[in-house]
C-alpha cells in the first residue's frame, strides 16, 4: 500500500457497494469487510441532522482510510491532495466515496434530511488528523520534498 503523501486525487473514488434488490420489499445494501472495499472498518458512524447546504469534514488523515456512503438524501465531497481539486456527487446507498489518507477531504452541500455513513479503518486518535489545509499542504510538500532528498 503506498503511503499517504503519495495520495492522489486519482486514489479517490467511488465504490459500487453489493445490494440485493427486490420491487416488493426493497433493497438492502450490505458491507462484508474486504469483500466490500479495501479495509476493514474499526469505526463506523453516522453524521445526521446535517442543516440543509451545510459543511462537515474539512480535514485529512495520515493513516485512516475512509468510506463515506449517502444513505439518506445527497452531499458532495470536495477532494485535494495537495497540487489537485475534485468534487464527488453521493446521493446513492449502494455508492460510497473511498477516501484514503493523504487526502484533504470537505462534505459539502448536504440536502436537508441527509445521512452520512462513515466506515474507518481506524479508531479515533486525534493524531492522525490535519484539521488545517495549510498545515496539510505543509505536510504534503515536506513529506514529498523529504521522501525525494533521500531517493
Amino acid at each position: 500500500m503506498s503511503k499517504a503523501i503519495d495520495a492522489t486525487i486519482g486514489d479517490v473514488r467511488v465504490i459500487e457497494i453489493d445490494q440485493v434488490f427486490t420491487e416488493s420489499s426493497g433493497s438492502i445494501v450490505f458491507y462484508e469487510g474486504a469483500r466490500s472495499m479495501p479495509f476493514s472498518p474499526k469505526r463506523v458512524f453516522f453524521l445526521y441532522d446535517i442543516p440543509a447546504g451545510a459543511n462537515r469534514g474539512a480535514h485529512a488523515h495520515k493513516e485512516c482510510h475512509q468510506l463515506l456512503v449517502a444513505v439518506s438524501g445527497s452531499f458532495e465531497v470536495v477532494a485535494y491532495d495537495g497540487t489537485s481539486e475534485t468534487t464527488h456527487s453521493l446521493k446513492q446507498p449502494n455508492q460510497g466515496l473511498l477516501i484514503p489518507p493523504g487526502i484533504w477531504a470537505a462534505e459539502v452541500n448536504f440536502s436537508g434530511g441527509a445521512i452520512c455513513l462513515v466506515l474507518a479503518s481506524h479508531v479515533y486518535e486525534e493524531s492522525d488528523y490535519i484539521r488545517d489545509r495549510n498545515a496539510f499542504d505543509t505536510w504534503k510538500r515536506h513529506s514529498t520534498s523529504t521522501r525525494s532528498a533521500r531517493e
